[in-house]
């Protein structure tokens, strides 16, 4: 009787283990999704190398962007100007499309920023979007001009010029790149041996310089004259660039500014692009309409500081909105000229007609 009794108390004890143990299993099995994570976050991080690889979402992020942002850059300076009224208009939440803008003051740094695709739309001098053009083999497109000429050359009032001529055997300070290209042509065009100094070769640098007096002959685009005179009220505008450029060249062919596009952004948006021009064009229209409220908006942009000088100084910049065949026509014989001249100044090749983008 004693054995059945202590062969039940085992069974009994058997029985009670296995129960502990069964429970034991239960607990851990229902930590263990707790700490999982854990353990797969070690796949996912080796696995980052592949999520970085698979932009596969990216071009839809991008086209969203492009859609719902349409990134513009503008260049501090006249080639500005005109989008100024836009760029109130959007700060306001009055524009038509949801804008993204920036001011530069390196033409480089806008070129960089439409082959990474970070910009959609910009305004660069002419001679620059034809590099980019022909540096991207085509992925940049012009859309519209924006400027005409705004180079002057001045003086300290102690020489006597009224013509190329009388520039024959001097030195001109005149700032690199543009300017300097279309000043060089204008010395060839009119057979006179001139002295081209580069050494200050920013405009607000060349701008102290003759206001100083450290130099006496500087050739200067607008709104930069405007400011030198201001400094210093003995200086003369003796001969404005664009005039003398109509007498040796076809009139009308100095464009120094203009609107591009990337392509890519014109295949895809063509909507989007036509609604933007249209309220770029009634932007430029303000601009020669309302120049003091035109000023206003332009130093409140960040394109030129001073609103004052940028009142004195629009009547001289000779903004526009010129587009379409026109377009193509003007700037066409301005970068021949440029590329009989100085080759490189256009990135060592004229456009193809695809550099043009006329809208239907």
């Amino acid at each position: 009787m004693k054995n059945k009794r202590n062969i039940v108390m085992i069974a009994l004890l058997l029985a009670l283990c296995l129960l502990f143990s069964a429970c034991g299993s239960k607990s851990a099995a229902q930590t263990t999704p707790t700490e999982q994570p854990a353990a797969e976050a070690a796949p996912a991080a080796e696995a980052a190398p592949a999520a970085e690889a698979a932009p596969a979402e990216a071009p839809a992020e991008t086209e969203a962007a492009g859609t719902d942002a349409v990134r513009v850059l503008v260049l501090n300076g006249t080639t500005g100007f005109g989008m100024a009224g836009l760029m109130a208009e959007s700060a306001e939440g009055n524009a038509a499309l949801n804008y993204s803008f920036g001011v530069e003051t390196d033409a480089s740094n806008i070129s960089a920023a439409l082959i990474s695709g970070e910009c959609d739309i910009a305004a660069l001098p002419t001679n620059a979007a034809s590099a980019l053009y022909n540096k991207t083999q085509g992925q940049v497109r012009v859309l519209a001009l924006n400027t005409r000429g705004v180079l002057y050359l001045m003086s300290d009032g102690m020489m006597d010029l009224k013509s190329f001529a009388d520039l024959d055997g001097r030195t001109v300070y005149v700032p690199a790149q543009n300017p300097s290209f279309i000043f060089s042509y204008l010395c060839q065009a009119n057979g006179v041996n001139v002295t081209i100094d580069n050494t200050y070769a920013q405009p607000a640098e060349l701008s102290a310089a003759l206001a100083s007096g450290q130099v006496s002959l500087a050739v200067l685009p607008e709104p930069m004259v405007t400011a030198t005179i201001i400094k210093n009220t003995d200086l003369m505008l003796n001969l404005d660039l664009t005039s003398e450029w109509n007498k040796v060249a076809e009139p009308g062919s100095l464009v120094q500014g203009c609107v591009v596009v990337r392509s890519e952004f014109a295949d895809t948006h063509p909507e989007e692009l036509a609604t933007f021009l249209k309220e770029y064009e009634e932007s430029v229209n303000l601009l020669n309409t309302d120049v003091t409220g035109a000023a206003q908006k332009i130093e409140a942009a960040g394109i030129f500081p001073q609103a004052v000088i940028a009142e004195r100084a629009i009547p001289h910049c000779n903004v526009c909105f010129v587009t379409g065949e026109q377009m193509k026509a003007e700037l066409s014989a301005f970068l021949k000229i440029m590329f009989e001249a100085a080759p490189q100044s256009i990135g060592g090749a004229l456009p193809g007609d695809d550099f043009y983008c006329i809208l239907k």
